[in-house]
């Protein structure tokens, strides 16, 4: 294959919206359920665990909301810039928990949108490496609005593990025997962000970290 894969614009559309109902459907299910058995049940302590399970679901629905609002959404006209101190606070509420943590390294800036776009996507595949908890500490790569980014997740008990489809997502040349369908679109996406930023995307395993990079 000559260079990266294009898809249609409708197409990029339809799986990227498939690809955020697919990340609510969870915690919207389970709001249901704590409805449903709030309905039922007489049992206090059943309510109660009922409505706990509501809260941390509306929590949850509400983090990756704010999340997507800005990662995968317009985010504003053309030429928009984004505040790097907003990308932190949706990135803490969606991504730190008692089992990760995110070291944010970078100045709170104004930035192009789609460069803001490209780092909250970067983010999405960093946490992917670290399944059960860890660190995802966030650096710069470079000032300004040229601004670049490195991301290096550090596993808490075990060690980083590379997301290996998504390195030939980020290049837009998938594994032989893998597509483009709304699982794959995030890493895809996140390497059209960078190229259209005028970076350069990597992913690497260095010893146990796993580091993902949009360079000049």
């Amino acid at each position: 294959m000559s260079g990266p894969i294009v898809i249609e614009s409708l197409d990029l559309a339809a799986l990227l919206c498939s690809r955020v109902c697919h990340d609510l459907i969870s915690p919207v299910g389970a709001i249901m359920n704590g409805l449903e058995v709030m309905e039922e049940s007489k049992d206090e302590e059943t309510k109660t665990f009922a409505m706990d399970l509501i809260k941390k679901s509306a929590k949850t629905a509400s983090a990756k909301l704010q999340f997507c609002r800005i990662a995968f959404g317009a985010a504003g006209s053309a030429g928009a810039q984004i505040d790097t101190g907003d990308a932190e606070k949706v990135t803490r509420g969606l991504m730190e928990d008692d089992k990760t943590k995110v070291a944010w390294n970078l100045p709170r800036v104004l930035l192009p949108k789609n460069r803001v776009k490209l780092l909250l996507n970067m983010l999405l595949i960093s946490a992917q490496s670290i399944p059960r908890g860890g660190v995802l500490t966030v650096d710069p790569v470079g000032e300004g609005e040229t601004m670049g980014f490195s991301i290096a997740s550090t596993g808490a008990t075990t060690a980083a593990r590379l997301p290996q489809t998504a390195v030939g997502l980020l290049t837009g040349v998938p594994a032989e025997g893998h597509s483009v369908d709304a699982h794959a679109i995030q890493p895809f996406y996140t390497g059209l962000l960078a190229r259209n930023c005028g970076l350069n995307p990597s992913l690497v395993a260095e010893g146990e970290t796993v580091v993902i990079a949009a360079r000049p």
